[in-house]
């Protein structure tokens, strides 16, 4: 129930969408006898629409998000094991081409290949399912070896899990694969946004892990010049699904704090 109602409230709650429900909601209240109503609910959406995607909101709600964890430091030495976290590979339109297709955040990917060269000796899992609301698309795990043989690396050096959904799935079965052991170093690689609710799952169900974030979209300092009004919007919605899914997280018990800090 929790993986259904995340998927259809959080669309529902993002920003853009929300904006233009209220603003087709106005419209069609101007048509009865509350218009007065109606027209205000309408304005009040378009001008929210606009200051959404003009103004640099959504930068600095993703830049508190991306700043949480910093870099890892690779002084501290070789790690046991490497994750790497889904949703860098777009499995519908890999599945369509006959290739795997990596989105936006294919940071991810890139990681597990510079990484895998890195640290021979570590153990790597890619933690990735199939996250459709309907459930009715390959897993993104399907996908991964063919990379591997792209950046020359060994298919029997990754271990793929792919059952999980979301993020909370992502910490519970890799733990039930991997079974890590006291003392043991793992890396976590997830995209920097997504970090704080990552290492909060992690943490619920006692896998310490380091953060290894990548893929930023968000400037070092705090960015408020004007953008262009669909990257402005865009970056709303990620920050808002991020934020979103960490309020829902801590409510349901998936993660022990709303925040965590390294």
């Amino acid at each position: 129930m929790f993986f259904i109602l995340s998927k259809t409230i959080a669309f529902l709650l993002l920003p853009s969408n929300f904006l233009i429900a209220c603003g087709l909601a106005g419209v069609l209240l101007m048509a009865t006898r509350w218009r007065r109503a109606g027209t205000r609910v309408m304005v009040a959406s378009i001008i929210s629409l606009a200051a959404a995607g003009f103004l640099p909101v959504g930068n600095l709600l993703l830049h508190a998000l991306e700043s949480r964890f910093p870099p890892w430091d690779a002084s501290r030495g070789a790690p046991d094991g490497i994750i790497i976290l889904g949703g860098a590979i777009a499995p519908r339109l890999s599945r369509d081409h006959g290739e795997p297709i990596v989105n936006a955040e294919g940071g991810r990917i890139i990681a597990m290949g510079k990484l895998a060269r890195a640290y021979s000796d570590a153990r790597i899992v890619y933690s990735g399912g199939d996250g459709s609301l309907l459930g009715n698309q390959p897993a993104e795990a399907d996908f991964v070896y063919p990379l591997l043989d792209s950046f020359g690396v060994r298919r029997e050096r990754v271990i793929l899990e792919p059952r999980s959904r979301n993020t909370a799935e992502n910490a519970a079965f890799t733990k039930d694969l991997v079974k890590p052991k006291p003392g043991e170093r793992w890396l976590l690689v997830t995209s920097a946004q997504h970090m704080p609710r990552a290492v909060g799952c992690f943490r619920a169900v006692d896998f310490p892990v380091e953060a290894y974030p990548v893929g930023w979209h968000s400037n070092r300092q705090w960015d408020l010049a004007p953008r262009a009004f669909a990257d402005g919007l865009e970056q709303l919605d990620s920050a808002a699904y991020e934020w979103l899914g960490l309020l829902a997280y801590r409510l349901t018990g998936r993660t022990s704090e709303f925040l965590p800090l390294p």
